[in-house]
């Protein structure tokens, strides 16, 4: 089983975000060095130092707390970011001051790797942030400052050193990506080259269908999986899902890449027990398509899977581009028996209004909402009032990213009736998954 995130027990958390505090990260730090074997090479650890251009210019212009909304959905992007590229080693996300961010992973990663993680992660912090006071969209720049760390470097020389680098940067020519020793490592693919080859996956099927099982919390019984899609590309080594997505959207191939993974996984659901469900995420460039209701229905047919035994998570960015015209597309989606959940709930502004005006039956937790509810009463009233609204309009609840007993057990008292998560599996293969369902 993969190995949990270090901020997954953390005690100490930023108030805003959620994310570590520097005290956690500089904790984890020394840990992860103190318990490292003596007789190996040095611990393995890499870090990234994130600083935020123009967050200053956000609180002047549109006041503190559009501000305060975009760092919290900055943390949220490096979060997700961390749990998608990172899912197989430790690593923690930590808030130091303002809009810095720290992000450190304990794994073996090559220079050129980790430069190419940054490049991605950059890509989706850029991306526009729905602003909670009206009007334009906020955008955010970020530099990141790199660093492999080495024997005899501590905590607090790590972060100095980090700092130097994103010091030098701000002074320098528009570079957003640099190391701490000034050295740019030199990068085996550019995201142009990696489109092409994307295009090649796609034809000759490399891209690699995970499924993350799905349990009822009442009786711990398997009610299906969400389908997740990697690739494991030859030169940069493995990429999740929200990284190949940025891929294809820069190539314009969103919607080839989401009906590839849709296509696959449904294929390879047809041979499940009758009772499983099956979730595909959907993207903003599908439901752009007026004709993508009935296009989809037509594909899962061809794949013999029934429709009714369907699922599918739309985020909150797929809604912000044009309501009405999601919404149609989704009321048509309900035609055909398909169940519509509203992914990632909690995690960027959540706009209760989708809830009222679309056709949701489903809302999935974001695993942000249960990392300080065993510590904090404060994460576990937000916690109930949000159960306690899906009740009132009869939404099914799924918490995402159940990691440990401690917080299973407690969701499970608060009536919520599913969940997925590392607690009880890692996402697996389409045959591994066939085996767990059949026992």
């Amino acid at each position: 089983m993969a190995t949990l995130p270090d901020h997954a027990n953390m005690e100490s958390r930023d108030s805003l975000t959620g994310l570590a505090d520097p005290a956690h990260a500089r904790a984890t730090m020394a840990r992860w060095q103190e318990e490292w074997p003596r007789d190996s090479i040095a611990c393995p650890i890499h870090a990234m130092l994130i600083s935020l251009g123009r967050i200053d210019t956000v609180n002047v212009a549109f006041g503190e707390s559009a501000g305060d909304g975009a760092l919290v959905e900055v943390a949220q992007r490096i979060r997700h970011f961390a749990s998608d590229e990172l899912d197989s080693t430790a690593w923690v996300a930590a808030r130091l001051t303002g809009g810095n961010f720290l992000l450190l992973a304990r794994q073996q990663c090559s220079r050129e790797r980790w430069q190419w993680l940054a490049e991605a992660l950059a890509d989706a912090i850029a991306m526009p942030i729905a602003n909670p006071e009206g009007g334009a969209r906020l955008r955010l720049w970020p530099r990141i400052a790199l660093m492999r760390v080495t024997e005899g470097d501590g905590p607090d020389q790590v972060l100095d050193r980090l700092s130097e680098a994103s010091a030098r940067m701000r002074g320098g020519q528009g570079q957003r990506i640099d190391w701490s020793t000034g050295e740019t490592a030199s990068l085996g693919r550019t995201f142009r080259e990696l489109e092409g080859d994307l295009l090649a996956a796609i034809d000759n099927d490399e891209i690699e269908i995970l499924f993350q099982p799905q349990y009822t919390l009442a009786d711990e019984r398997m009610i299906g999986a969400e389908a997740l899609a990697r690739w494991h590309h030859p030169t940069v080594g493995r990429i999740g899902a929200s990284t190949l997505f940025q891929i294809a959207e820069r190539a314009d191939h969103t919607a080839q890449l989401s009906r590839h993974i849709a296509k696959r996984a449904l294929q390879q659901a047809a041979h499940w027990p009758s009772h499983l469900r099956l979730s595909l995420n959907v993207t903003p460039a599908d439901l752009a398509a007026d004709s993508f209701a009935m296009e989809f229905a037509r594909m899962a047919e061809r794949t013999g899977f029934s429709l009714s035994r369907i699922t599918l998570e739309i985020i909150e960015q797929v809604l912000l581009s044009d309501l009405d015209r999601v919404g149609h597309v989704l009321d048509q989606l309900k035609l055909f028996d398909i169940r519509l959940a509203l992914d990632d709930f909690g995690a960027g502004f959540c706009n209760f209004r989708y809830l009222k005006v679309l056709p949701i039956d489903c809302i999935k937790l974001d695993r942000s909402m249960i990392d300080g509810v065993l510590e904090d009463e404060r994460d576990l009233a937000v916690f109930r009032a949000i159960l306690a609204m899906a009740r009132a309009l009869d939404l099914a609840v799924v918490v995402e990213g159940v990691e440990n007993e401690a917080q299973r057990r407690l969701v499970a008292a608060e009536g919520c009736e599913y969940y997925q998560g590392f607690v009880r599996s890692e996402p697996v293969s389409a045959q591994k998954f066939l085996e767990m369902a059949a026992s």
